[in-house]
């Protein structure tokens, strides 16, 4: 059962994020979310990500639509997450691995990509508004328009073929 007031949901998502992995999952399967524990599982604890916990949790109807504005992400491997439709404005994702992962109609305004690893990743209806993105690689074909494409290699991204 998830928390009902503000102060319960701060005690529950922060002890969430102190869980190890296997009680985090245990958690997810019991609410049916878990299909996010690409991420969720991998969260370190910080203020911002409790803060995201903290909206992930507390509209369980409108978890498709991950609010994860601000997670600190920063270095993981999360190849394959499926973020789709997720609001990442300001989150920090530099040198992570969001190889194949599902960003279709994601929100990256002002995120930070420095150094992620894009490749093969879903990207349409992707918005990039003042995200950084120097040395982010990126598939060729992976839903960006050439618009996009030039922008983000203008701004220092990395457009790679690659085959897997």
């Amino acid at each position: 059962m998830l928390p009902t007031t503000t102060s319960d949901s701060l005690a529950f998502s922060s002890r969430f994020l102190e869980q190890e992995v296997s009680d985090r999952l245990q958690i997810l399967k019991q609410l049916g979310l878990s299909r996010y524990a690409d991420f969720m599982l991998l969260m370190p604890n910080t203020d911002a990500n409790v803060a995201c916990v903290m909206r992930f949790f507390a509209e369980p109807s409108r978890v498709k639509f991950p609010d994860l504005r601000g997670v600190e992400l920063a270095g993981l491997t999360l190849d394959g997450a499926n973020l789709i439709r997720a609001n990442l404005t300001g989150a920090k994702l530099n040198g992570s691995s969001l190889v194949k992962a599902d960003l279709i109609y994601a929100q990256l305004q002002d995120a930070d990509l420095r150094n992620t690893d894009l490749r093969g990743a879903t990207l349409n209806k992707t918005s990039w508004a003042g995200a950084w993105v120097k040395g982010c690689r990126l598939g060729v074909g992976v839903g960006l328009t050439d618009d996009q494409r030039q922008d983000l290699q203008e701004r220092g991204a990395l457009l790679e073929f690659w085959l897997k």
